[in-house]
């Protein structure tokens, strides 16, 4: 027998399959992780077996090295997932090992990880009289008589600190037998016991159209906030798991991983796994194994999550499918959508996509026909939708209110406290003031790496890069002029937590921002303080605007609503209206009414309106409209390649030849008749023209969506190929911000 095993090397000299001998006696399967000889010298390298054949492919006296050992005694990919890789490897031009190394642990490559046993200890003969000059001993040997049944060491440890010696001394003496068994390392989280609801006429009549739904086939469920969504979910993996299927739940950010988990494991027990970054190496493993086991067929997670082994795949769901997360940022750039699309099609199973503020992008397919559109206009229960009140601070300012609260947003604070209802507070930039100047010349503080301004935290009294992380005191004087007129301007989430203190002295508030969820646990400890009401007020960024659902909550203040619209970005005005949606969502989820006030120097913008009154629809009408006069996708495509070095001008005149050439290849690839797809290609500095001390430069496409699209896209992959050890950073398609 022999097997086809790509070797774990990340290299593309070597990225394809060799051949190699399965020895007689030695179990191997394509999905096995094995250790072979390789190269000259035979070093012993791992690898994956994609196949295994009764035959060689090799020309005859072309010596084959056999297979040393099998690393696990189970295969550690499923058939699927080695499909899956492959077409990962043709889709972004990434190496097959980088895909196959998603799939699995990290730690698992290289043995170092391992499951871990727990040690148990019994009286070798129950009915044997023990006498022992040593009292612990024998206070070991009386646990064990008591309980009857064996114990782990470390129960009786607890039971009896410092019996460990006692322990070693009695399985010497052979009084004690011992054995192991294997133990899971489980993540924790608290899940509240929930009658299941009954659902609405809409929950119901989307349950069905989704059961309905053909093999591989994808629907969108778009449901305003607070109608229900997550038991439409729930719901469809119940019917899974009745057919004997497994389900994959996807969500956007590790904050919403603890209430979302609750509910699941409130609903399903043991049955779900968890599986995201801020896991022990030790969790993740043993949550992978349990999955790649067959014992958890629900995996709950972010972005990597939809990887997991599930075997009989019958639902992939997205939840709030819109947001950015989900495009990865590292080698393979792949889409988690994309992913779950292309498992959904290999398994046969479904892919549900939820939100409540839909990317244009899948609107568009939806209408198109390309996705089932499913709809849930009501919230649960018939509540209505939270008021939402602008307040213009251009007005605020010309009556002498220079403060970053408007009067109606202090107003309606003081009301909400005082009912003993809770509030939050969005902002979407962390630290205290956004920028330090001068004052007397306008010099602005800048990070020494990177070609951006700096952020003042005052809990640190420094300025720190949000790009690379470098920190530094705040200069006493300007390093430019020399003068005493340091300024900070802008605000931060620390700003608006301290301007809470002065307006409503005492109040405990709790803030959730990238600076606030640093350690482990921070994400759950923050949002269990505010979910049990020992904190009135929750102040965050976009971590606070989606997914939380807390019944108390009958305020969301939106401090600065227009903050993302001036981003230059063709998508500033879609993430605007997400946004703000989404967080003004989080009012009014229970019996009371809930209150948004939105504070912008822009009260009469279109996506302002749109998301006053959360009319999806009539935004997308309006961005469709924008969209499509100025070609931007989904009518075309943008392409960015990103070249990154340490020496600008050699760089910049890379960049330039780079250009010339690619476009030649574009034109070719296009031919005759494609000559108007490509709408531009401009060659310039990025927008943050260095980080952490490297230039960059980059070269910016637009293409048309046309039949011919499919080999534009091919050319310039094969040019980033042909080029890719010479200073390329990565290529991004449609990427996910312009800097």
């Amino acid at each position: 027998m022999f097997a086809k095993v790509i070797v774990d090397i990340a290299h593309a000299a070597v990225d394809r399959a060799f051949t190699y001998r399965i020895p007689e006696g030695l179990d191997v399967r394509p999905g096995h992780h094995v250790l072979l000889p390789f190269g000259q010298g035979d070093h012993v390298k791992e690898g994956f077996v994609l196949s295994v054949s009764e035959e060689s492919d090799l020309d005859d006296g072309v010596t084959v090295k056999d297979v040393l050992a099998c690393a696990e005694p189970y295969t550690v990919l499923l058939p699927e997932q080695i499909a899956l890789a492959e077409w990962m490897q043709e889709a972004y031009h990434c190496l097959l090992v980088d895909a196959l190394r998603l799939m699995i642990p990290a730690l698992l490559r290289g043995s170092r990880i391992h499951e871990k046993r727990e040690r148990i200890v019994y009286l070798a003969d129950p009915a044997a009289g023990f006498v022992s000059k040593s009292h612990i001993q024998t206070e070991v040997v009386d646990l064990l008589k008591q309980t009857g049944q064996p114990m782990s060491v470390r129960d009786i440890k607890a039971f009896l600190p410092g019996a460990a010696p006692a322990i070693a001394a009695l399985l010497k003496k052979r009084v004690l037998s011992e054995s192991s068994y294997t133990v899971f390392r489980r993540p924790e989280y608290s899940s509240r016991t929930e009658a299941v609801p009954a659902l609405t006429e809409e929950q119901a009549a989307a349950l069905q159209r989704i059961e309905a739904l053909s093999p591989g086939q994808t629907a969108l469920l778009y449901g305003v906030t607070g109608s229900g969504k997550t038991e439409v979910y729930l719901r469809c993996i119940e019917a899974c798991l009745d057919r004997g299927q497994g389900a994959i739940v996807l969500v956007p950010e590790i904050a919403l991983t603890p209430q979302t988990v609750g509910r699941f494991a409130a609903r399903f027990g043991d049955r779900i796994a968890v599986l995201h970054s801020r896991l022990s190496a030790g969790e993740r493993f043993d949550e992978w194994r349990r999955i790649r086991l067959g014992k958890a067929p629900i995996v709950i997670g972010a972005r990597s999550a939809v990887f997991a082994p599930v075997e009989n795949l019958g639902l992939i769901v997205i939840d709030e499918e819109h947001e950015t997360s989900y495009q990865s940022e590292i080698t393979p750039r792949y889409h988690a959508l994309d992913i779950a699309r292309r498992r959904v099609r290999m398994s046969g199973g479904k892919l549900l996509l939820g939100s409540a503020t839909p990317s244009l992008l899948s609107y568009y397919r939806a209408l198109n026909g390309s996705y089932e559109l499913i709809e849930l206009q009501h919230r649960v229960g018939g509540r209505p939708l939270p008021t939402v009140m602008i307040a213009d601070m251009r007005a605020e300012f010309l009556n002498g209110n220079n403060g970053i609260f408007s009067s109606l947003l202090l107003s309606k604070l003081e009301t909400c406290l005082k009912q003993g209802h809770q509030a939050m507070l969005f902002l979407n930039r962390r630290g205290y003031s956004t920028f330090v100047s001068c004052r007397a010349c306008g010099y602005v503080l800048t990070c020494d790496n990177c070609d951006i301004s700096m952020t003042y935290h005052k809990a640190q009294n420094a300025v720190r890069c949000h790009y690379c992380g470098a920190r530094k005191p705040v200069p006493f004087v300007c390093p430019h002029c020399g003068k005493p007129f340091i300024k900070y301007f802008g605000m931060g989430t620390e700003q608006v937590e301290e301007q809470i203190q002065k307006w409503f002295p005492g109040t405990r508030t709790v803030r959730m921002d990238a600076d606030t969820v640093a350690h482990r646990d921070a994400y759950e400890q923050i949002l269990s303080v505010f979910g049990r009401g020992e904190a009135q007020i929750l102040i965050g960024t976009q971590m606070i605007a989606k997914g939380h659902d807390f019944p108390n909550v009958t305020l969301v203040g939106v401090v600065a609503a227009d903050a993302t619209l001036s981003f230059p970005d063709f998508r500033s005005s879609e993430r605007t209206f997400q946004l703000l949606t989404q967080v003004s969502g989080r009012a009014g989820r229970d019996r009371d009414p809930g209150q948004v006030v939105m504070q912008t120097y822009a009260p009469d913008h279109p996506v302002l309106r749109f998301a006053r009154v959360q009319d999806y629809p009539g935004f997308y009408q309006y961005e469709i409209a924008q969209r499509k006069k100025c070609l931007y996708p989904p009518f075309s495509l943008f392409i960015r390649l990103l070249l990154s070095g340490e020496n600008e001008d050699a760089l910049i005149e890379r960049g330039k030849e780079y250009a010339k050439a690619l476009e030649a290849d574009l034109k070719d690839a296009l031919g005759a008749e494609g000559q108007g797809d490509l709408l531009l290609l401009l060659a310039a500095p990025a927008p943050i023209a260095r980080i952490a001390g490297q230039s960059r430069y980059q070269i910016l496409v637009k293409l048309l969506r046309t039949r011919r699209l499919p080999q534009a896209l091919r050319a310039v992959y094969d040019f980033e190929t042909s080029h890719r050890e010479d200073g390329f950073l990565k290529i991004e398609i449609n990427p996910q911000d312009m800097f």
